[in-house]
């Protein structure tokens, strides 16, 4: 039997929402192991002079604990 543990984020990125979702789980990596999926919750952009500047995700990102 194995145990999934979630945690929720929010991450960013000035390229996209798809680089923010990878950022999430890139960052996620560096303190949790096993991440088995990232489900996002929410999208919201920031727009400067009519232009968006940056993406952001609520991300929540799955993972299996070790037993």
């Amino acid at each position: 039997m194995s145990i999934v543990k979630v945690i929720e984020v929010i991450a960013t990125s000035d390229k996209s929402f798809d680089d923010a979702a990878q950022n999430a789980v890139t960052e996620a990596s560096k303190t949790v192991k096993n991440i088995k999926s990232v489900y996002v919750k929410e999208m919201n952009a920031n727009v400067t002079n009519n232009q968006i500047v940056s993406y952001a995700v609520n991300a929540k990102v799955s993972f299996e604990i070790e037993s």
